[in-house]
């Protein structure tokens, strides 16, 4: 049996994270940015233009979601999606359910939001839609 801190381990090694410099390319890019926290803490503060969907709903909710839909089309393979959470463990197990759904251009920020704020990058504290 794993551990919480094993499964996070193990779900990295399989998945592609990136740093808070990628991160702000990505979204110069308009790429789909996600945070999988929980919605009142997404509402303490988030990313620009970030959607939230719970790590727990996820993989229920990420076709629908009207944040995300629109830029997906039909091409979940190739649309770049960027997952963020608190540290880095919740958004890397989502990041590894999304790609075990067919999903190919994952990425799970390093560090999460912590690692993001600590950079000196901002957040967004103005309530936005919440899953």
């Amino acid at each position: 049996m794993l551990s919480p801190i094993e499964l996070v381990k193990a779900a990295k090694k399989e998945i592609s994270e990136c740093d808070h410099q990628t991160l702000c390319k990505a979204i110069d890019n308009k790429a789909i940015l996600i945070d999988v926290r929980e919605p009142d803490e997404y509402n303490q503060g988030f990313i620009a233009n970030a959607v939230n969907i719970p790590r727990g709903l996820i993989e229920f909710a990420i076709f629908d979601h009207p944040g995300v839909k629109p830029a997906l089309n039909d091409d979940i393979g190739q649309s770049p999606i960027y997952l963020y959470c608190k540290s880095g463990g919740r958004s890397a197990l989502a990041a590894q359910s999304l790609q075990n759904l067919g999903f190919k251009n994952i990425h799970s920020l390093a560090g999460g939001i912590q690692d993001w704020e600590a950079k000196g990058n901002l957040v967004n504290t103005e309530r936005a839609y919440s899953y």
